[in-house]
């Protein structure tokens, strides 16, 4: 395989902005070139959020902001192209993600069929930039009856497994994943549960913050063992094999559920709650895996949270814990390099899902091709 040069742009569900790598790939062989984020303005955000749930006229919304989206993630690779001093013309594709507004995998399926939706137009991607674009990467992992997520895992194993090493790779964005390698081998990966994002609703619903910075407000609270109890019966938590969640399971409206019998908390004491029961659950599925990992390595905004590294560093002790800097990649990006990544592995017609994480009924070429 010779040398290639692709873009990776992933937008997760903390819905913040447009992050946009280029790498250079040769088979596994990852070099991070260039990187850029794309903010998505505050009267965006809102209609992403209201589209993700349930409420009139949908498909009127969502066309549009589909088409919008695509031309936003286009203009995030072409900024990403003129930073790094490349024509587009030099790229070999673009791996988009695309922005989730729905996802009911098998394990959180109410009807016969799971199905799971991203937003982003990779046809105004591809006419926008003149970069072949790679999209959709979800569905055919679905349709194989697999949870379609996380999709990470197998990237995991490709760039960071060591012989030798039990490791885990967990990314903290806005739902966790944890991915557990065993020496070079992919054993298992899975989604833990709310990672960012019940703090970020929280510190914007009571501070009007974006996030946390630092974990500075969850810091200052205490964490209410009962509601940590309460919060850690979700049925989510009890689950073992192949799984994946999102904030259809995770959300505010959940978090009011929850608080209903506890009236009168302080504020900065729920944050703190919320903090906890990222760290607990991130431990918990690790531990219930079976496999004694050694090193633990955060990517994803969780790994600025300096009061949430410090409870997984407690919950997770005696296991070493750190970002995947000490790994060779800056634990912002990783997610966007997964994608371009898999924009490589289809295009060269390999199998992009990991079938032991996904639960499908085996390896799959994923996404479709929109060529330029």
């Amino acid at each position: 395989m010779e040398d290639a040069l692709f873009i990776g742009l992933m937008s997760g569900t903390s819905v913040d902005a447009i992050d946009s790598a280029l790498v250079r790939c040769r088979g596994d062989h990852i070099e991070l070139l260039a990187t850029h984020q794309h903010d998505l303005p505050a009267s965006l955000r809102k209609r992403i959020a209201a589209i993700s749930h349930s409420g009139d006229n949908e498909i009127e919304r969502m066309g549009p902001l589909d088409r919008e989206l695509g031309q936003l993630f286009a203009e995030a690779a072409l900024e990403l192209t003129g930073k790094s001093g490349k024509r587009p013309d030099q790229i070999r594709a673009i791996g988009s993600h695309g922005q989730t507004i729905r996802h009911r995998p098998p394990s959180g399926a109410t009807g016969a069929y799971s199905f799971t939706l991203q937003l982003g137009d990779p046809n105004t991607i591809a006419e926008a930039t003149g970069i072949t674009t790679v999209a959709d990467f979800r569905r055919r992992d679905i349709a194989a009856g697999g949870e379609g997520a996380p999709l990470a895992p197998a990237f995991h194993a490709a760039v960071f497994a060591k012989p030798g090493v039990n490791r885990a790779i967990v990314n903290i964005g806005g739902i966790a994943n944890a991915s557990l390698l065993q020496g070079p081998d992919l054993r298992m990966g899975f989604d833990t549960g709310p990672g960012n994002t019940l703090l970020d609703h929280w510190i914007q619903r009571q501070r009007g913050q974006n996030y946390d910075r630092d974990g500075q407000w969850s810091a200052q609270g205490t964490v209410v063992e009962k509601l940590l109890s309460e919060m850690l019966l979700h049925p989510y938590f009890a689950m073992s094999g192949p799984r994946s969640s999102g904030k259809e399971a995770f959300n505010l409206a959940w978090l009011d559920q929850c608080l209903l019998g506890h009236p009168r908390l302080e504020s900065a004491d729920v944050q703190a709650t919320l903090a906890e029961l990222t760290a607990a659950t991130i431990a918990l599925a690790i531990s219930n895996s079976g496999i004694e990992v050694t090193e633990i390595y955060i990517c994803g905004g969780g790994a600025h949270n300096g009061d949430l590294m410090r409870r997984l560093q407690r919950c997770l002790a005696p296991a070493h814990l750190a970002d995947t800097t000490a790994v060779g990649m800056d634990p912002d990006w990783v997610e966007a390099v997964t994608f371009a990544w898999l924009a490589h592995r289809t295009l060269e017609g390999l199998a992009g899902n990991a079938p032991v994480v996904t639960g499908a009924r085996g390896p799959r070429i994923l996404g479709g091709v929109y060529p330029a």
